[in-house]
Parts: C-alpha cells; structure tokens; sequence
C-alpha cells in the first residue's frame, strides 16, 4: 500500500539525484575549460595528491573515469592506485641489506697492517686479523685493500714507502740542511750559511759550520769533523738525508762513506721528506734570528750558539712528548723552590725552573 511517505519520498530522491546529476555536469564542463585552457602544460602533484585521486579514481573505474572527462587519463590514475597497492605489500623496508658488510674497524686494520708490512700478502693479512678475532676471507681481505688503491704484496715490495725506510733506520739515520742569515759586515750586507745536522731519534741538533762562501774544501773539512772517531756527532749513523744542494758535492759524500754513513739524496722539491730539519730551522728563524738584527760573524756565532743550547736543555718539543731533548735538570724537577727565570739573548729566550732549596 502506497502511502503519502513513500510519495514524499519518491519526490526527495528524484531531487536529489537530479541535484547530483546537475552538480556532475558542472564539474565535467568545469574540467573541460581546465584542460582547454592547460593544453599541454603538465600539471605535476605531490604523493598525497596522487594518492587522494587514486582512491577516488578505483572506486568509480576506468569507464567512469573516462565520462567525467577528468584532467588525468583514467591509465595515469588507475596506475597511481596500483603503486598504492604494491607499495603497501612491498617488504623491502623490512629485508636487510643482503650479505653483511664488512666493518668499517676490521678494513683498517686490514688497511693498516698492508701498509705497515710491504711484504704482507692476503693470507697473511687473513691470518693476522684471525689472531686479533676478526674471521674474513682471503677474498675479502683483496677486496678491501683494492677498494683503499692498496697493490698487491709482490708490487707493494718494489716500492717501499719513505716513512717505512725512516722507522726500520730511525735510530741510524741524520738529515742535513743550511739555513741561510742575512749579517751586516765590511763589505755591507752578507749572507751567511749555516750546516747544521739533526739527529732524527733524539731530535739533537750540531751545528757544522757557519761560513759567508762555503766552498768543497770547506764541505770536506765540516765533513771530517762530523764523522770524527772521538767526538764526531754522525758516530753510530748509517746514513745522512739531504737535499739536492750544489754544496752537498761528490767528496763529501766520499768522505762520509768512507766513515760508513751513506748519504741519502731526496727527491726534487720534497721538503717534507726532511721535515725535522724544516722545523728546525722554523723554529730557530722565528725564535731568534729574525729578531735580531747581526753586527758581523761572531754575534751570529753567539747567538746561534745560545738557541741550540737553549734548544736542548730549555725548550719543551712536541715530537718528544712535550719534553727536553736533554732530559729534565735536577733543579727543574718539581719540588718547593722558589721558581726562578733563566735568560738568554737579553730576555729573548726564557726558561723557567724552580731552585733547589
């Protein structure tokens, strides 16, 4: 039975959908203008956008979706809903990265042992890190040094690096250098050389000569000197590093074989290759000779005599631990004395130490 409710009803429904019907044609013309007016401009929308339209777009399907006359393609919307899909089943977040890298500590222990041990091959590295707890392959132990530009052990041994040389003949081994000092004499301003020798494992320092035209005879003599049985500073060395000066001639390295030092020439331009002599004469230049202004030979003796005694037994040097070079002094040691200030140079160079009471 048909009641007035299902005819009010009836009418609601009918208005409502033509409501509907009104409200979808106007956003399909309203999507026409769009597209007229875009052409071919590329309309580009962030994940949300494209996941909100998805949804939407699978509900209504590709029929649907191709009569509303929407700005995307129906295939562009309904291949945005399945990547939602495939993302939403995809596991790679959770899977881990497949075979486990090898740590980061265990390569540079590889790394380090390569190159502190030229002869070294893989298996031995392999049998190294073994002992230290660390089980890799022989493969892997390649793969590592290969990925740090490390040769394998039969290259490697041709080339044996400079700091390994200096360490396997650290307690042997000299370097040789000048310092160059501008004096005023006679003859106006002169510039004066200074050979001097470092000790490289004790950081000591001699000082060979100082002359304003040092020639090979003058080299020869110094040479002498320095490997003299008594007293010379190069007893118990094998070899003196020095660079490629002209007054570094063939009978001064005559004589120093003769004594048993082998001289050591370094390459072109390497300064760092004779490092502590470099700081040396840093420290020296900067400490002292460019604050001073030198009035003939013997000042610049002076002077330079002082800052090498000053260098030994005053002056704390990092290399060393922050130490004297020759130890520490009695009066030096800490106790309850009266701190007290030693000075040289006119105050220029300064030490301080507590007396003895």
């Amino acid at each position: 039975m048909i009641t007035p409710w299902h005819f009010f009803l009836a009418m609601l429904a009918g208005w409502v959908n033509r409501q509907q019907l009104a409200v979808i044609e106007y956003l399909q013309e309203e999507n026409r203008v769009l597209r007229e007016k875009l052409g071919s401009k590329r309309i580009l929308l962030n994940d949300d956008q494209r996941r909100r339209l998805a949804v939407k777009g699978k509900i209504l399907g590709r029929k649907a979706l191709a009569e509303v006359g929407a700005i995307f393609s129906p295939e562009t919307i309904l291949a945005w809903h399945r990547r939602l899909v495939a993302r939403k089943y995809d596991g790679g977040q959770k899977r881990g990265p497949g075979r486990p890298k090898t740590k980061r500590r265990i390569a540079r222990l590889a790394v380090r042992m390569a190159r502190e041990n030229v002869g070294w091959d893989y298996t031995r590295i392999e049998g190294a890190l073994r002992n230290l707890g660390h089980v890799v392959s022989r493969s892997t132990v390649r793969r590592m040094l290969k990925d740090h530009g490390i040769e394998p052990a039969n290259r490697r041994r041709k080339h044996i690096p400079w700091k390994t040389f200096l360490q396997a003949h650290w307690g042997a081994m000299a370097a040789a250098d000048f310092l160059t000092v501008e004096v005023w004499t006679a003859r106006g301003l002169t510039r004066y050389l200074v050979l001097f020798v470092v000790d490289l494992a004790t950081r000591r320092v001699e000082v060979a000569g100082i002359a304003p035209q040092p020639d090979g005879e003058w080299m020869t003599q110094v040479t002498r000197n320095l490997t003299d049985s008594f007293d010379g500073f190069l007893q118990g060395k094998r070899f003196l590093i020095h660079d490629r000066d002209p007054l570094f001639t063939e009978a001064f390295a005559k004589t120093l074989k003769a004594a048993g030092v082998e001289v050591v020439k370094l390459p072109p331009q390497s300064p760092n290759l004779n490092a502590y002599a470099e700081r040396f004469v840093r420290s020296i230049k900067s400490e002292c000779l460019e604050r001073m202004i030198f009035f003939g030979e013997d000042p610049l003796r002076q002077a330079i005599a002082e800052y090498v005694e000053h260098y030994h037994v005053e002056r704390n040097h990092q290399g060393p631990g922050n130490r004297l070079i020759a130890g520490q002094p009695e009066e030096a040691r800490p106790g309850n004395g009266r701190v007290v200030c030693r000075q040289r140079l006119g105050g220029m160079l300064r030490y301080y130490h507590r007396k003895a009471a």
